[in-house]
């Protein structure tokens, strides 16, 4: 039976789902023998272990005799046992979970450890549901225990960090160092710990998928303009302020922005997604001039080209947030969005960014630049860019039928050979970003319907794909049940997205083929794990029903325009004969 769309909120799980942060009775058997008894029997020890849901009973058995460690602390630890084995049990993998736990009670004062979370059990089902549903937030947390305590402040998980937040706290970091590497080093720390309040935040039900794709978004946000602020000071240093002369012939200074695109640019971003981003800068005239007054003087290498400055800038900006040390990374970076992909320049001018867009503008651009969204560097530019983007973006004239439909052919041949690749990996169905019915041909029929449509009706533009949806109900493009069956697709792939993600943080969409993994992207994802073949099966039958819908609405734009509704209404809105 299909579960009903789930509405955007906090408000209880849905059906068929559990809470996996929120305590529940232990219906197991007391583990307090596999550390106190006297006599240890095999046959006991694996029949406790294996309640809580353990396969792997030796090397579990194991985990428990080296977390113990000496009888003070194997007898604190017995205390709060039959919690964290109940909480174990509860997620996605309970012998990874309990191999984490070994990794972080050997990483900090052992017995002081087990009072803290003898009085605070909250913390035990926090670092339980941690520990079993992703590896990568486990990670952070044995590298670094004092995030623990952090976890444990009332406003850290109460509520999501802010943009605002998160640059207030980076600018007082920030304004105590001044070797840029320390610098660099600092966001990668602050990318780690924020990551693990936004991941816990969502593996405990405590935010939905919106907020989380906001709170990663404006996470990244914060992280990129810092990176930006960070590299650009240390350039000028070397270079000078990058200038042009303005239409009045004074000197000012050559604006920068970073473009987002995609997920990020709509504010709806991933765990583990790459950041698509775009560099434009104001002016291509111009050179780098030392400041007037500056004590320090002429720069060594004042004097070079705005556009020479501005690739150096964008070259550096771009290694410093994908290069590796040994505190992590910012974030990986795709410019394949920019002026002729892969082959173009870096960051180009306002100008030069107009003429591309207008002599060789592809169509697949255009859906792209629905997303587009200063986050970093300069707002003014940024908005420049794009208020410049628009007339590309929705046409100047008046689109008729043959046009709009070459525009829906246009992005059906994009998806049949996105189709192809993933037919030939096998991940056809699989595939939740990708696949037949996966969250692509969401936002591909909502970017088209607003390309064709968004000249003649402004207010059909959303940059996020759950903000548009609405506002083609009230446009009547699509039906108040369209709608529900969108988002609620959307939200529900999102999620399962957002899970396979979080586990090593690595860019994956694919549903595992494994029945044992499969089991615990169902558990991860909030279903019911006290029957784990059950919960596959409500699990697989959700993620049938959600892709089914989805498909129908997209075979239905692109493979039948003639007779899709979606598509009548939107020559309607264009005031376009069918």
């Amino acid at each position: 039976m299909r579960r009903k769309p789930e509405k955007a909120g906090k408000s209880g799980s849905p059906p068929g789902k559990l809470v996996p942060g929120l305590r529940r009775a232990s219906t197991g058997p007391d583990p307090t023998p596999v550390l106190l008894a006297e006599e240890r029997k095999p046959e006991q020890i694996r029949a406790i272990l294996s309640a809580y849901g353990l396969r792997n009973i030796e090397q579990a058995d194991r985990n428990l005799g080296t977390m113990a460690g000496e009888p003070h602390e194997r007898r604190q630890l017995a205390e709060i046992l039959p919690q964290l084995l109940a909480a174990v049990a509860r997620t996605a993998d309970p012998d990874q979970a309990l191999n984490h736990w070994e990794r972080l009670l050997s990483n900090v004062t052992r017995s002081s450890f087990l009072d803290y979370l003898r009085s605070w059990p909250r913390m035990v089902e926090v670092l339980a549901t941690i520990f079993g549903n992703s590896d990568s937030l486990a990670f952070t947390i044995v590298r670094d225990p004092m995030l623990v305590y952090w976890l444990a402040e009332e406003s850290v998980l109460s509520k999501p960090a802010t943009r605002a937040d998160i640059e207030q706290s980076l600018q007082k970091q920030l304004a105590r160092l001044t070797a840029k590497e320390l610098k660099l080093d600092v966001l990668r720390r602050v990318r780690r710990r924020e990551m693990l309040r936004i991941g816990v935040r969502d593996l405990l039900r405590m935010a939905d998928v919106p907020e989380t794709m906001a709170a990663l978004s404006d996470l990244a946000g914060a992280l990129i303009h810092a990176a930006y602020q960070v590299v650009d000071a240390d350039l000028r240093s070397l270079y000078g302020v990058p200038m042009h002369k303005n239409r009045r012939g004074k000197w000012v200074e050559t604006g920068f922005a970073v473009m987002g695109m995609g997920k990020l640019g709509g504010h709806e971003l991933n765990y583990s997604s790459d950041v698509d981003l775009i560099y434009v800068y104001a002016s291509h005239e111009g050179e780098t001039r030392a400041l007037r007054g500056k004590p320090a003087g002429k720069p060594a290498g004042a004097g070079i080209s705005s556009e020479e400055y501005f690739e150096i800038l964008s070259r550096e900006l771009t290694k410093a947030l994908v290069e590796q040390t040994r505190e992590g990374y910012v974030f990986r970076v795709d410019l394949r969005l920019r002026a002729e992909g892969s082959v173009g320049q870096l960051a180009r001018s306002l100008a030069d960014y107009k003429k591309y867009y207008e002599t060789r503008g592809m169509a697949w651009e255009r859906l792209a630049l629905l997303k587009a969204w200063p986050v970093a560097g300069s707002t003014a530019v940024g908005q420049a860019f794009l208020k410049m983007a628009r007339p590309f973006i929705f046409g100047v004239g008046k689109m008729d039928c043959d046009g709009a439909l070459a525009i829906v052919q246009n992005v059906r041949a994009v998806k049949e050979m996105i189709d192809a690749k993933m037919a030939e990996r096998g991940h056809e169905r699989r595939n939740v970003k990708l696949g037949i019915g996966g969250i692509r041909e969401i936002e591909f029929l909502v970017q088209t319907v607003q390309v064709l449509a968004g000249r003649q009706a402004p207010a059909l533009f959303d940059r996020s794909t759950l903000g548009a949806l609405p506002r083609f109900v009230t446009r009547r493009l699509l039906s108040g049940r369209e709608r529900d069956e969108l988002t609620a697709a959307y939200l529900f792939l999102r999620d399962v997205e957002h899970k396979l993600q979080m586990v090593h943080d690595l860019q994956t969409h694919a549903l595992p083929d494994e029945t044992e993994e499969l089991e615990r992207c169902a558990i991860r994802g909030g279903y019911d794990g006290s029957d784990r073949t059950a919960a596959v099966k409500k699990f697989l039958a959700d993620h049938a029903a959600h892709t089914a819908a989805v498909h129908r609405a997209f075979q239905s734009l692109f493979y039948e325009p003639t007779t899709s509704s979606v598509f009548k209404a939107t020559l309607r809105v264009m005031g376009a004969k069918g």
